[in-house]
């Protein structure tokens, strides 16, 4: 049965062959062709980017195989209410490029934490959010792709499991490291095209293989086996019978699998933490050239994120009346989605180490040294990623990524808060910020370690976990908890003393056009480094030898650039943190936005 599945004809290996020389063309050119030699060259694509490589970025590093798997798979079980999900983000990538950006791009930050650290003064909140943000992206983004594509690779190739993930890491490895945000975003934009005309060619398959849209719901609902055993156990196919709701988004509030309130409220607080606060999602939108440019890709996201629902969910549901073929291409469309998701996280993780726990670690490192900490981190993140494959092989059960789907409820609404909070109340300060952090964390873990212990249960085997913990939806348990942290942050701030507005001016949204210069609530700290950076620019100042050159070639360490005098820093700092637009494209992205609003709307109300 298994050899039936292996891809071993020469059609289906073309595609993956010339697949993959695609992707490592575009990786190699983008290196090449752009400036990875300072920090924001290689962690910001020195704020060069146009909006249709932001948009497609945007999209790809959402969309992992983690996705192509768990989505199509919850979808066959289900029906489409998970597509909300996707449709969620089609209102928030607005507030992103609207509300939340122009803010941190104001602010003159790389990364989130960073932004709270100015917002807030202090260090604790920074590291607690860099390192928190670490281990969700090792444990949730990073397993997740990593198993759900490993196993599609097995089955289709055939290929020992760790010689498979090898492989695929090696090739994302070469031009991450090396090429940094710039060559992550070219190669993303390549993805997106192979991930949509991909799917699409699939989805046609698909329906035309089902005939058509009317045949394939009713077939879906017919779609249930007569006869089903667990072991020695005759289970009631009742559990495995699709649900009478399976074509509505929104379901009964209390006994829906995902009930309309928690997909409202619930997964718009998860959203908001998503799409606004994360740093993979965040630093794409920082790269651009201009705040016209950003908002076109948040756009151009969102009208990309239409198409989930048809590609995925509806395809997902498909399979459950038939199995598709097309290996060689819906290999390559996994390898897409594995590989763009996976690229952008390891850059995102190694930005968030360098500049927020490495710079803590050496207090005055040279441009140079944060470029080869940021590279050797990528590695580690790479080591660490095949360490992490028996973990994974280990739930072949699938639950793990029920687990991952959890996790994220019950860790998110707390940074939700404090970001939503951090803009929109200038009187919230550190201790609240930080309280509030640490509460819902508790609550959080709290929930996500009983979950863990009792299972999450199913149709065929309940879970034992007391109502009082595991009995609320965890959509509704993602508004409690927002709701508990929000109330820490706000109480603790009320009774303790309030950030005097100099040092929060652009930082929030009532001063986000103040023209006042603004005092770091951290500037004695920053002025003694600045003293010390220009001491350690005189010291490298030896001829590297010619293996020292071909590595800093290579690495573009080689593209420093002049050093600048204070007048220049000042206008290229001023030029950074612009936010200013030509009114013709102001008007013609903010109608794009008001269109796309709607058609989100139509979406929702269409398939209620």
């Amino acid at each position: 049965m298994e050899s039936s599945i292996k891809i071993n004809n020469a059609a289906d290996i073309s595609v993956i062959v010339i697949y993959f020389l695609l992707v490592l063309a575009v990786g190699l050119w983008a290196m090449f062709s752009t400036n990875r030699g300072t920090v924001g060259g290689f962690f910001l694509a020195g704020r060069s980017m146009v909006w249709w490589p932001i948009g497609a970025s945007l999209f790809a590093s959402n969309i992992g195989s983690g996705h192509f798997v768990g989505i199509a798979g919850t979808a066959a079980a289900g029906g489409i209410a998970i597509g909300g999900y996707e449709w969620n983000a089609l209102i928030f990538v607005v507030v992103l490029g609207w509300l939340f950006v122009p803010i941190y791009i104001k602010a003159g930050v790389v990364t989130m934490p960073e932004y709270l650290k100015k917002r807030f003064g202090g260090k604790r909140i920074q590291i607690y959010m860099s390192v928190l943000s670490l281990v969700l992206y090792i444990f949730t983004k990073i397993s997740a792709d990593i198993f759900s594509g490993a196993v599609f690779i097995q089955l289709a190739l055939g290929l020992n499991l760790y010689l498979a993930i090898i492989i695929l890491l090696a090739i994302t490895a070469l031009y991450t490291i090396t090429g940094g945000l710039a060559a992550v975003i070219y190669t993303d934009t390549l993805q997106t095209f192979i991930m949509v005309v991909g799917s699409f060619i699939l989805m046609g398959f698909a329906f035309a293989e089902v005939g058509g849209y009317d045949a394939f719901m009713q077939k879906y609902m017919e779609a249930s086996p007569s006869n089903i055993s667990y072991g020695n156990t005759t289970i009631d196919p009742q559990c495995y019978l699709p649900r009478k709701d399976s074509f509505h988004i929104f379901r009964d509030a209390v006994t829906g699998d995902l009930p309309w309130p928690g997909l409202v409220f619930g997964l718009s607080i998860l959203t908001l933490w998503y799409w606004c606060t994360d740093q993979v999602i965040v630093q794409r939108c920082l790269s651009g050239k201009n705040m016209s440019h950003v908002k076109a890709g948040c756009i151009m996201c969102g009208y990309l994120k239409l198409l989930p629902m048809f590609i995925i969910v509806m395809p997902g549901m498909i399979s459950r009346i038939l199995y598709t073929g097309l290996r060689g291409l819906m290999l390559s469309v996994m390898l897409a989605s594995l590989m763009s998701s996976l690229t952008s996280i390891f850059n995102s993780a190694s930005t968030l180490f360098t500049m927020d726990i490495y710079t803590k670690i050496r207090t005055q490192p040279s441009e140079k040294e944060l470029m080869l900490a940021g590279r050797a981190f990528m590695l580690l993140l790479v080591g660490i990623s095949i360490a992490w494959v028996p973990v994974v092989q280990s739930a072949q059960s699938g639950q793990l990524f029920d687990y991952i789907q959890s996790v994220t409820s019950y860790l998110g609404p707390p940074i939700a808060a404090v970001f939503l909070l951090a803009i929109f109340c200038k009187r919230v300060n550190e201790p609240g910020a930080f309280w509030g952090l640490i509460v819902g964390l508790l609550a959080g873990l709290g929930r996500m370690i009983a979950e863990f212990a009792y299972g999450t249960g199913s149709c065929v085997i309940p879970s034992k976990c007391p109502f009082i913990i595991c009995g609320i939806h965890y959509l509704y348990f993602a508004i409690i908890l927002f709701g508990v942290s929000a109330i820490v942050i706000l109480a603790v701030s009320f009774m303790t003393k309030p950030i005097p507005d100099v040092h929060l001016y652009r930082l929030c949204w009532s001063l986000r056009n103040s023209k006042e210069e603004r005092i770091d609530l951290d500037a004695d700290e920053e002025t003694k480094a600045d003293e010390k950076d220009e001491e350690s620019v005189h010291e490298e100042r030896e001829e590297p030898g010619c293996l020292k050159k071909a590595y800093n070639w290579f690495c573009g360490l080689d593209q420093q650039g002049p050093k600048l005098s204070k007048e220049e820093e000042e206008a290229l700092k001023k030029k950074l943190t612009d936010t200013s637009e030509v009114p013709l494209w102001r008007h013609v992205v903010n109608i794009n936005g008001i269109i796309l609003l709607t058609v989100a709307v139509f979406c929702y109300a269409f398939f209620a």
